[in-house]
């Protein structure tokens, strides 16, 4: 790592030298809170020559010596100017004042999201904040997962499921980064709310193919979300109340100017009013989001940041199911030399699953935890060239489960699951590069390690084969072990490898319009055992070992892009084919509840997704809003091993549980005047694969149902329309409290989407009858949001 580095700085500054050129840089922050801005636009006057700054408002660019006029933009910012005479390297900071004018203040949502014509960045959407909080929602609780669920390709799996499916693929193969920290499970109760507490989030990004090299570990997206830095100018707080849930949020300085606070609270409380009715039945969540941040110089800056959430469901005392995550990350920024800044973090990720049932008398305790080490550099060459390179080294342990008594009169005696451990390593190098006048590209690679660490008990099969094939019935069965072996942690058990290349072209049209090409290879090491469409908190992670190879990914994209009258409006078009190795399947019948071997039960298939997606966008004016649209297939393929063996499903390819045809949601807000603002959205879904029963037998007064071929049927189509209204009363001069009333009815005309749909017999007429289940109809809401 230290001979490329040595290497790319003496190429930088010999190119350097041999232009005559110096090197610009310095940090831009919104100048009333000192949060740094990413994506703001550093361009030269009189030339074609500009940098954007990264995500902690870092930018360095490279000009000839002789006076250049830079011009500091960001739509809803003050635009500024200046002018140097450019003899030596230059340190330059900007502080932008937001602007005054109340049409321009309601762009300010709009412009991370501009479509950046001429940058090889493809598949990616950004949003922001102020965005997502206009959304319509469910009990009026402001969502980040939901919001991205309303843009092209992504989805899940109905109403009131966690996670979220990209491009067809499943929940597990996202990477959800918090202040760089991996987020194991994305949702509060079940799926209803996100963990992201959306008053201390700054920005956020997704990824869904043309994934840069720095990323990896996930087949399917990115999921990119910081935090904010937190007001080193003057104390500042917000909050709202709602029927079910409140938040509040307070930031401030410590030492003004050179360093800040920020902690955010979150809980639901709707389990109380239960208290009422003597139901001691409960279901509750609570989180907390931290954030200290020091600037010790001009290169250097130390942020600490933490979150931590449970959920807590509970009925009648006898049951009580725990869960949630916590995460730390110490981040030291640093400007290495004039054009190469760096971050090194330390990361630590723990999602717990607890489980009591005072009935039987144990507890069950499960989940993963994870030490991440990474070092990045970002390095502009020149002004046509920059350079992100680094590593990353990450060590995991894997807890499918502990089981000890509640008590002591318990029955129950200690039982462990074998805990199992891996570590992973990766160095990347990635280049985006302006090739021609109309033609850039960002190229690079990432080469991934991954040591799956010796266990105290592992399972010995015969051929190494831990599921055997019964042919006089045709099905797949748990092999019996021959024995055991056991392995020092400290010792490597299997090792993998990888070679993923990514390389993504933008070639313009003109200034307006451009097309996109990009292909990437991923790898993942991980799986997630799960046989539902949406993740539960008991699904357990592994690690790819002797009996689970890695997924591995190749995914090509294509699109066409253009903005339409000074980017009033703009439309997005993109195609895309992914194609997935070893994506594990379940025999039919598998066990995976505290299942020590779970490799008996999983099968190696392959799964693939292709479509088209549509976005098209109004992003100035009093109306703004989008229309996304995505027509596309999700399949798996799990074959026999042999000529004798039929495979999952015959060896047919069939649908994913999250295959969904169409996808169209529409999205409009609307400015009625200084006071008043109309958000609405509309969404209409395929309904997602399941199995039905085709017929029945009867065998000794039992019916046996017989089942067509997997995921061969639909639930019904799902949709659905949601308004809003937020009232904001005009501010007196000279006082700090704001406030807003966010009105909203979720489900206006009360559609019954299935969840599922289940098969029962008839009490009374003794015939079939299917039963639908859904959980939600009209949902009215209201909030009452502050700030001061």
């Amino acid at each position: 790592m230290r001979t490329l580095l040595s290497i790319l700085l003496i190429l930088g500054f010999t190119i350097s030298y041999a232009q005559e050129t110096f090197t610009v840089n310095g940090v831009i922050k919104d100048a009333s809170n000192n949060e740094t801005l990413y994506g703001v636009n550093v361009l030269v006057a009189n030339s074609n020559s500009g940098v954007v700054t990264n995500e902690y408002g870092f930018y360095s660019i490279k000009l000839p010596k002789g006076e250049h006029t830079l011009i500091i933009s960001y739509l809803g910012f003050q635009e500024q100017t200046t002018t140097i005479e450019l003899s030596k390297n230059t340190s330059l900071n900007f502080s932008l004042n937001e602007t005054s004018e109340y049409l321009e203040e309601v762009v300010i949502t709009e412009d991370i999201e501009k479509l950046n014509i001429r940058k090889p960045e493809m598949s990616v959407n950004k949003l922001d904040i102020s965005t997502i909080q206009k959304l319509p929602v469910v009990f009026g609780e402001v969502d980040v997962i939901k919001s991205l669920l309303l843009l092209p390709g992504v989805s899940n799996a109905g109403e009131g499921s966690s996670g979220f499916n990209v491009r067809g693929g499943a929940v597990d193969q996202n990477l959800i980064l918090l202040d760089e920290a991996t987020i194991y499970n994305s949702s509060h109760l079940f799926g209803l709310f996100s963990v992201f507490n959306p008053d201390a989030i700054k920005n956020l990004k997704l990824y869904k193919g043309g994934i840069p090299a720095k990323y990896g570990g996930r087949v399917s997206s990115v999921l990119e979300i910081f935090q904010k830095d937190g007001n080193s100018k003057e104390f500042k707080a917000n909050g709202g109340i709602g029927l079910i849930s409140s938040r509040l949020l307070a930031e401030g300085p410590i030492v003004k100017d050179r360093s800040s606070f920020l902690i955010a609270g979150r809980g639901s409380y709707a389990h109380l009013f239960l208290k009422f009715t003597d139901n001691d039945n409960a279901a509750y969540f609570y989180d907390l989001n931290t954030k200290l941040s020091f600037r010790l110089d001009n290169d250097n800056s130390i942020l600490f940041s933490g979150y931590f959430g449970r959920d807590v469901f509970n009925i009648s005392e006898s049951f009580k199911n725990t869960y949630g995550n916590a995460v730390f990350n110490l981040r030291w920024n640093h400007v290495l030399t004039d054009n190469i800044f760096t971050n090194l973090s330390v990361i630590y990720s723990d999602y717990y699953y607890g489980l009591t049932l005072d009935f039987v008398g144990f507890n069950w305790n499960s989940g993963i935890k994870n030490l991440n080490l990474k070092y990045d550099f970002n390095h502009n060459i020149s002004d046509n060239l920059n350079l992100d390179y680094g590593i990353q080294n990450t060590y995991y342990e894997f807890n499918p489960g502990e089981i000890e008594p509640s008590s002591t009169s318990s029955g129950i005696i200690d039982f462990d699951l074998t805990k199992k451990y891996a570590f992973e390593s990766a160095i990347y190098l990635s280049a985006e590069q302006k090739l021609t006048e109309n033609v850039s590209a960002e190229y690079g690679f990432r080469f991934s390690n991954f040591f799956r660490l010796g266990q105290s008990e592992l399972n010995r099969y015969q051929n190494d084969q831990a599921v055997n094939f019964n042919e006089n019935f045709s099905i797949y069965e748990k092999a019996d072990p021959i024995g055991s072996t056991t392995l020092s942690k400290n010792k490597v058990q299997e090792y993998f490898w990888a070679l993923e290349p990514r390389v993504a072209i933008a070639y313009s049209l003109n200034d307006n319009e451009s097309v996109k090409l990009s292909y990437n290879r991923m790898n993942q090491y991980l799986h997630l055992i799960t046989n539902t469409s949406s993740p539960t908190p008991l699904d357990i992670w592994t690690p790819s070992g002797k009996y689970i190879e890695p997924q591995i990914l190749d995914q090509v994209a294509a699109g066409y892009f253009r903005n339409i009258s000074n980017n009033k409006y703009s439309i997005e078009v993109e195609g895309f084919y992914k194609f997935i190795q070893n994506r594990i399947d379940y025999i039919d019948g598998a066990d995976l509840i505290a299942n020590n071997a779970i490799e008996q039960v999983i099968l190696p298939g392959t799964a693939r997704a292709y479509g088209l997606e549509l976005l098209v966008k109004k992003n100035l004016g009093r109306f703004t809003g989008w229309l996304a649209y995505t027509i596309s297939r999700s399949e798996q393929k799990t074959p026999g091993r042999n000529s004798l063996e039929t495979g999952i499903n015959n060896s047919k390819w069939y649908k994913t549980a999250y295959d969904k045809t169409h996808d169209v949601s529409i999205i409009g807000s609307y400015d009625l005047n200084s006071k008043w603002q109309l958000n609405t959205n509309f969404v209409y879904q395929t309904g997602l694969p399941t199995t039905y029963p085709s017929a029945q037998y009867k065998f000794e007064n039992l019916t046996i149902p017989v089942y067509a071929d997997r995921n061969s049927a639909r639930l019904p189509s799902l949709h659905r329309l949601d308004i809003s209204a937020t009232y904001t009363p005009i501010k007196n001069k000279g006082r700090n409290y704001k406030s807003s009333w966010n009105f909203g009815i979720y489900n206006v005309y009360g559609r019954k989407n299935a969840v599922s749909l289940n098969f029962r017999n008839n009490e009374d007429s003794g015939n079939n009858e299917a039963v639908r289940l859904s959980l939600f109809g009209i949902v009215p809401s209201v909030t009452y949001n502050f700030k001061f």
